[in-house]
């Protein structure tokens, strides 16, 4: 480990070319190298990501087009219903003066009971699409994190010696202590 340091101080020792060198300042170089890793994440993580996107996309239109199948057929109903209140109420002209209150109450409910029924159907339409949408929000948020934090990892596991990586661990699982006792 000291001959890679001693490479790296002696690098330091360079003469600049122009405006060409090498930084050994570690803390100047740091954003460099935070932009270069974010590239290889944005660049290889927006393949899975928007395949994540398109899968989750397709599911929320399968789930639209099956409230749109089950709202045709309320609207089959209310159709069905409309023909048999159509109906109901030629009866009701022939039979006005012994029922029409019944035949009037009949109807009222028929209308009440498909309004009903069709509010209940575009409520679990939109339930769904809200839930499906939640679902894959958290599903992108946890593949994105994964996938950082796997990167990082990677990142870390090959910079670091092992003393400076034990260092780290132990400051990680503090922090996550003190995370799990906040909670």
């Amino acid at each position: 480990m000291k001959n890679i340091t001693d490479s790296f101080l002696f690098l330091g020792y360079w003469p600049y070319a122009g405006s060409f060198g090498f930084n050994t300042d570690i803390l100047a170089t740091n954003p460099i190298n935070l932009s270069v890793v974010l590239g290889v994440l944005i660049f290889f993580g927006k393949g899975v990501l928007s395949d994540l996107l398109d899968n989750r996309k397709q599911r929320i239109l399968r789930t639209i087009r099956n409230s749109e199948e089950l709202r045709e057929g309320a609207i089959e109903q209310l159709e069905k219903a409309r023909a048999r209140l159509r109906k109901v109420e030629m009866e009701a002209d022939r039979f006005r003066v012994n029922g029409y209150s019944e035949i009037e109450r009949e109807k009222l409910n028929l209308i009440n009971s498909i309004s009903m029924t069709l509010e209940q159907l575009e409520n679990y339409k939109n339930e769904t699409i809200r839930f499906e949408e939640q679902r894959a929000i958290n599903q992108v948020r946890q593949r994105v994190f994964q996938q950082a934090l796997q990167g990082a990892l990677g990142t870390l596991n090959s910079c670091l010696n092992n003393e400076l990586h034990l260092r780290t661990i132990s400051a990680n699982i503090g922090m996550f202590g003190t995370m799990k006792e906040i909670k």
